[in-house]
């Protein structure tokens, strides 16, 4: 199979399938397996995976556990073994648990890279599959049509108008035509256009190749053997944290030099010091922070996912927070996609076609009084344009009717049916001899057919485009010069049917005389002849209508645009309570602005008609030219530039193309609306889970700082040792640190105004919560260790400092749920996993006081009730004064949402 004495290029047909033991209906399901073991799956080498030593390795590589190892280093030389025992325990500690949770993050988001990753369609067993890429094998035949990446190199059996983009491999930025054709054996590589490569892409056409190779022995993994898949991704979120940490950092080791020669001249010991500037400098950084935001990271996409989002790009999620625009389709997005025709309607007569749905049953009866069943031939006609000029195919599958292809396309197939076609018989009395697909561009699609001794070109498109083309028309059995008024009457009634929310398709034919076995664009594009128009309807998805009215709730535009009738858009938008629909503006209108103008009109318009992907980059352009953060959708290849451009690029996972997914930074698995502001509202949530997790730690820093520095100050002796501060830092906060980061959502998530995009995590206002709330934690615990001081040991004093500093940290998770919001507003008990994580660091602290094993280590000693009725009503008094500031609208009120910029 991997014989190349003669190029793939220069083999016949018959030859080029004996070479790799296949057929031209693909190879059988049995033979896959074998041929995954022999060659491999279809991927590029890439970066080895990551492994728990590489893991482990990673979480051991950071400053935190180099001081910490210091620490552990001088106690055992000052002799203090058991302290250097502890500490050294929870550098393990530490460690696993960073560990495990990095390793539970990266599984998580590579099950979601592998929900994400590009499919192919291939023959199998003479059937049509869609498999997962890497698992193309030589000898797999290819079904490639527009869109699609091509999964390997492969030689081609069948072309249909059929051009690649190339330029991934030859640098060649026009797209290739291609063709089936034999070529010599000394062509380049570049002019094989009988060859389709690995990772270009179908830019227009149909076709149908041969795989002869696979993974890194296509041409592409030959001259690109050095790619490696990037590492892991750090979103600006994480690298802000970073910095954030190392500022900590550098700021924490300032201020234990400070601490160090404060009790240098206090008369502390030097040795008892250092231990303790450690140990401030370690209180100083939130070290549990980028496991957890990992975590968090984590945990939210996966929510996602399971609301039919798929993220590809973590970054994503911090971006939706900020969306203040949505751009999305029409067709399949904010309607169902689920295609009925309705209406057929010619020159001469109208008709009415029941039944709904792909289900063929149904009935096509004239408009008049009385009603008749009986057909024009101009419907006839076009009955048959729709069945023949199509590429789906109508089938039933366990008592349903679904549609391979378009829904469109299906649906004028099961109009054809209704009508008493059989497709499949006028297929075989009038066979396709050649094909101008459907593109974005031509807006139409034709096809060439066998007619008697003749030929005849069948059209069928976008109404004005079609119109266009025809200088006659078919009424009553007979063709007729088309006249200006026909065409005022044609335009009027597509208006017409626009205006009653229908998709409108056009259908012409243009006859040839003797043989032709090709069709060209000049062809079609003049001299046709009007046949008639479907009009089918396509109903807004119910839950379209509410998630407009979130979104709009929300503070977040809602922009629709498609390529339909500027009557049929505007029809859908008021139907789904899109604002201003009036204010549509068309492609043609669009085209004749200037860049400053259209800055200006996408302001306030929200309806954008018959416009082309290029159209879609311009308004997307003049968007964030005003400062808009876009989340677009697309799902064609020339939605590309738009998906890249946009701040949040929205790839349909059922009707979009490989590179529309490729280019996107988030994938709709059931191509709804409704679930791109799900996902604005998963985002929102997840950016306010981060928020919580570094007000919980910094705060809880930030205490201990004060405490310490002011026990120095007041000439207090040290109320906490360095591995009791260590304990609340990774196990008292560790407990809750993770259940904050899985808050559900508030009630409010989407009754608040966009983020601004460049407000980091830290904003002003919880800068002044921390300020106010940490010194709360340091008084209590200073209070009461003063108190402790006078009526009993040290030992007893440092152990009351230890519980109370500790069980702040109960009272301050629960703070630390919502910033303006009472705790017991929002759901006491809503959070569950929150109460578990303050349970097990009760049970933990009352472990580490009131048992031999805790008190030997930690050097703690038993409490009484008495000193647990002290600390505990002194803890949360921190709760009890953050409800009352935010009472008092302290920290701010909930702000209204933003109004939606109407046009008075």
């Amino acid at each position: 199979m991997t014989d190349t004495k003669k190029p793939w290029h220069s083999l016949e047909e018959e030859e080029l399938l004996e070479r790799v033991s296949t057929g031209d209906q693909g190879l059988k399901s049995s033979e896959v397996p074998h041929r995954l073991e022999q060659f491999g799956p279809n991927t590029l080498k890439a970066e080895e995976k990551t492994t728990v030593l590489k893991v482990l390795a990673h979480q051991l590589h950071h400053p935190l556990i180099y001081l910490l190892i210091g620490a552990a280093a001088l106690s055992a030389i000052a002799g203090h073994a058991i302290d250097a025992a502890v500490i050294g325990g929870v550098i393990v500690l530490n460690t696993l648990l960073g560990a495990i949770q990095e390793w539970k993050a990266d599984k998580a988001l590579e099950a979601l890279r592998r929900m994400a990753a590009p499919t192919a369609r291939v023959l199998r067993d003479g059937k049509p599959q869609e498999i997962h890429a890497e698992e193309v094998v030589p000898g797999d035949v290819l079904l490639l049509e527009t869109g699609d990446r091509v999964a390997a190199d492969g030689r081609l059996l069948e072309a249909t108008d059929l051009s690649l983009d190339e330029s991934a491999l030859t640098g060649e930025s026009e797209p290739v035509r291609k063709s089936p054709a034999v070529l010599s054996e000394d062509t380049p590589v570049a002019d094989r256009t009988n060859m389709v490569w690995a990772s270009t892409v179908v830019t227009s056409g149909r076709g149908k190749a041969v795989v002869m190779a696979t993974g890194m022995n296509t041409e592409l993994g030959r001259i690109a053997g050095q790619v490696r898949e990037t590492g892991r991704e750090q979103t600006p979120l994480q690298r802000r944290l970073a910095r954030l940490g190392t500022v900590l950092g550098i700021a924490g080791i300032g201020l234990a030099a400070c601490v160090f020669l404060i009790g240098l001249f206090k008369g502390f010991a030097w040795l008892e010091m250092l231990l303790f500037s450690v140990a401030v400098a370690v209180s100083a950084i939130p070290e549990g922070l980028p496991a957890v935001i990992s975590v968090t990271l984590a945990l939210g996409v996966q929510r996602m996912a399971r609301r039919n989002a798929i993220i590809r790009r973590l970054a994503a999620v911090e971006t939706l927070g900020s969306t203040t625009v949505i751009c999305s389709d029409k067709t399949g997005t904010i309607t169902r996609n689920e295609m009925t025709v309705t209406t057929l309607l010619t020159l001469g007569h109208p008709f009415k076609v029941t039944g709904s749905g792909f289900s063929p049953f149904g009935e096509i009866r004239r408009a008049g009084k009385p009603e008749t069943k009986e057909l024009s031939p101009e419907a006839k006609l076009l009955l048959e344009i729709g069945a023949l000029c199509n590429n789906a195919q109508l089938i039933e599958e366990d008592g349903a009717w679904r549609v391979r292809g378009t829904p469109t396309e299906g649906a004028l197939l099961v109009a054809a049916r209704k009508g008493g076609i059989d497709p499949q018989k006028l297929a075989q009395e009038k066979p396709r001899l050649a094909e101008i697909p459907f593109s974005s561009d031509r807006k139409y699609m034709a096809t060439l057919h066998q007619d008697g001794d003749g030929t005849v070109a069948l059209v069928k498109g976008a109404p004005d485009r079609v119109l266009s083309f025809c200088t006659k028309v078919y009424e009553d059995g007979k063709l007729r010069e088309l006249t200006d008024a026909d065409r005022a009457r044609i335009e009027e009634a597509i208006s017409a049917l626009a205006e009653r929310a229908l998709r409108v398709v056009a259908a012409a034919f243009r006859q040839f005389e003797g043989d032709r076995g090709q069709l060209d664009e000049e062809d079609v594009e003049g001299g046709l002849a009007f046949v008639g128009l479907w009009g089918m309807v396509d109903p807004p998805r119910p839950e379209a209508i509410r998630a407009v009215a979130d979104a709009q709730g929300a503070g977040i535009r809602v922009v629709m645009i498609t390529g339909d009738h500027k009557a049929t858009a505007v029809a859908i938008a008021r139907e789904v309570g899109i604002e201003n629909p009036e204010e549509a503006v068309t492609g043609a209108e669009l085209d004749a602005m200037s860049d400053e103008e259209l800055r200006d009109r996408v302001r306030t318009v929200n309806v954008f008609a018959r416009v082309t992907p290029a159209h879609k980059l311009r308004i997307l352009q003049a968007l964030k030219a005003q400062g808009e953060i876009v989340a677009m959708t697309g799902d064609g290849v020339n939605d590309a530039p738009a998906l890249k451009g946009a701040d949040i690029g929205v790839a349909m996972g059922q009707a979009g193309t490989e590179v529309a997914k490729e280019s996107a930074d988030m994938i709709l698995t059931d191509d709804d609306f409704a679930t791109i502001v799900h996902a604005v509202e998963e985002g929102r949530v997840i950016f306010a889970n981060l928020r919580r997790v570094v007000f919980f730690l910094i705060t809880t820093n930030l205490g201990e700082i004060i405490t310490l520095v002011a026990a120095l100050l007041l000439g207090l002796p040290l109320p906490l040792t360095a591995i009791m501060i260590l304990w609340i830092n990774l196990v008292t906060d560790g407990a809750c640190t993770i259940p904050l980061g899985i808050e559900p959502k508030h009630r409010d998530v989407l009754k608040q105004p966009p983020r601004p995009p460049r407000e980091g995590v830290l904003n002003l206002t919880m800068i002044r919560r921390m300020l106010l709330l940490a010194p709360v934690m340091a008084a209590g615990t200073l209070g009461l260790f003063a108190h402790a001081l006078r009526t009993g040991t040290l030992a007893h004093a440092m152990t009351v400092a230890f519980a109370t500093l500790a069980a702040f940290q109960w009272f301050q998770a629960l703070n630390a749920r919502s910033t303006r919001l009472s705790v017991f507003s929002v759901g006491l008990f809503t959070n569950r996993w929150l109460w578990a994580g303050i349970g097990l660091a009760v049970i933990l602290q009352l472990l580490v006081i009131h048992t031999p094993f805790g008190q030997r280590l930690f050097g703690t000693v038993p409490l009484t009730w008495l000193d647990w009725m002290k600390i505990v009503p002194m803890a949360a008094s921190i709760l009890v004064v953050d409800e009352i500031l935010k009472a008092f609208g302290v920290h701010g009120r909930r702000a209204p949402p933003k109004p939606i910029p109407r046009i008075s």
